[in-house]
């Protein structure tokens, strides 16, 4: 078993790092990410997004069995019965099957589900690592190569009630510091970003943020929430569905 969680975290150490932070009106999801065909943040239901880091082929199949169980349960119970939770809890006992089964290698994949609540006290977000055990994480989280040191720089600089200006800011310098103490530089064109914004008039509350709105945004200076509301209404096309 050592050996199997061993060949599962280099893995996933070889992708790209990816974070995913609390701000005042949601959670944004950002990750260096060069492809804009495979992405790593996806929607699930109307409240839920998904992130992976790792191989993504197996983190893909994840994504659209999760697709497939949010639908079949939102049909035929409720839409408010499809949660983060219980997302969460059927992906924690897919990975914990294949980790522990003799018959397969454990998926290289490190996942992240969150749900954005009706006001911050309401978020939820659970990262669940290759074995199939389940963390329930505040305000930040890291996943990826350089997740430990990602996550050190986070908890020591993420605050309640930040603008997604400054989570965005933030999740590019956390992204781009290095182990010997310099940084490297990542391109917003390199950047994937994504957000479950609770302010939006629509029940699907995720957005893909990229292009000119993108741009404003890691620009921006302190901006006040009706400029942010500015940049989330640009006119550039969203693409909201998977």
């Amino acid at each position: 078993m050592a050996d199997r969680a061993e060949y599962a975290r280099k893995g996933i150490a070889r992708g790209r790092s990816l974070v995913v932070l609390q701000y005042a009106d949601g959670i944004v999801f950002v990750g260096e990410n060069p492809s804009r065909a495979l992405h790593k943040f996806s929607e699930i239901y109307d409240r839920i997004g998904f992130a992976a880091a790792g191989k993504y082929n197996e983190y893909e199949n994840l994504r659209i069995g999760g697709v497939r169980y949010a639908d079949l349960r939102g049909y035929t119970y409720d839409r408010d019965d499809v949660t983060a939770r219980g997302l969460a809890n059927v992906y924690a006992q897919t990975l914990g099957t294949i980790f522990s089964s003799a018959g397969e290698k454990p998926y290289e994949v490190e996942l992240v589900v969150a749900e954005v609540g009706a006001t911050a006290a309401g978020d939820q977000i659970y990262r669940l690592p290759h074995d199939g055990s389940i963390v329930d994480e505040h305000g930040s989280v890291a996943v990826g190569g350089n997740a430990e040191q990602i996550s050190n720089y986070l908890d020591q600089r993420h605050q309640d009630g930040m603008t997604l200006s400054e989570a965005l800011k933030l999740a590019v310098q956390a992204l781009s510091s290095q182990a010997n103490g310099t940084d490297k530089a990542i391109p917003a064109e390199r950047l994937e970003v994504a957000v479950l914004d609770r302010t939006r008039s629509q029940q699907r509350k995720f957005k893909r943020i990229r292009g000119r709105q993108l741009s404003r945004l890691l620009e921006a200076e302190v901006p006040a929430a009706a400029q942010v509301d500015a940049v989330l209404n640009d006119e550039a096309p969203e693409d909201d569905a998977e």
